[in-house]
């Protein structure tokens, strides 16, 4: 059987962008975050300002938590058993909220929904050589995700993932009227992380379901 050139070229070109990247699946992100007006103004008095969001993640399960100056809230998701939950610890209260898979997919639809515009000419973000993904929400907020195309995450399932983006997330931004939640990639790591990692609290949190806690955030 004869092979033209260029489909020798063609197949030679997709191999080598396949093998480049790299599966990711399973380690730690932590990211940076801060709040800036639209004219680059830093938004000093927020309580996200200088707030730390990690992620850890294995093929399965997912945790993100985010550390601020008034509290810290985690979320967690078992992609196997298609149930979670969120913890938030605040002024002394201890919430935990159950999530089902259902619940879940509302809770990220936004994201997942986003249709990205890709910019295929890169930019050094934190040494990190990124392609630009543009995006607006039904809602008319704005988004811009600056990814590395080298690094892709296994699980796409974790709270506010970019499923539509093949790549690692390096800083990403949502405009919300005059305001531009920042969040940048500051450390990245490929570890074993521990099992109990993801286990959910046995005592000391007041256990609601997820649309219970949304009533409860209405009558607020």
């Amino acid at each position: 059987m004869k092979i033209s050139i260029f489909t020798f070229i063609f197949f030679q070109f997709l191999s080598n962008n396949i093998f480049a990247q790299k599966i990711m699946n399973e380690g730690t992100l932590v990211y940076s975050i801060s709040i800036e007006t639209t004219n680059g103004e830093k938004q000093i008095n927020s309580a996200l300002n200088g707030a730390v969001l990690s992620l850890f993640y294995t093929k399965d399960k997912s945790r993100t938590e985010m550390q601020t100056k008034i509290g810290t809230e985690a979320t967690v998701y078992d992609n196997k058993a298609d149930k979670g939950f969120i913890l938030k610890e605040y002024s002394g209260q201890k919430l935990m909220i159950t999530t089902t898979a259902d619940n879940w997919e509302l809770k990220n639809h936004v994201n997942r929904n986003l249709v990205f515009k890709i910019d295929e000419t890169k930019t050094m973000i934190e040494g990190y050589n990124c392609y630009k993904a543009t995006a607006t929400s039904a809602d008319g907020k704005n988004y811009t995700v600056f990814y590395d195309a080298t690094k892709i995450i296994a699980n796409k399932t974790y709270n506010n993932a970019f499923p539509q983006i093949e790549g690692v997330p390096v800083q990403y931004e949502m405009q919300s009227g005059n305001l531009v939640f920042k969040y940048t990639l500051n450390k990245i790591e490929n570890e074993v992380l521990p099992a109990n990692k993801f286990d959910a609290p046995k005592i000391g949190f007041r256990v609601m379901t997820y649309e219970e806690a949304n009533q409860l955030k209405k009558g607020a």
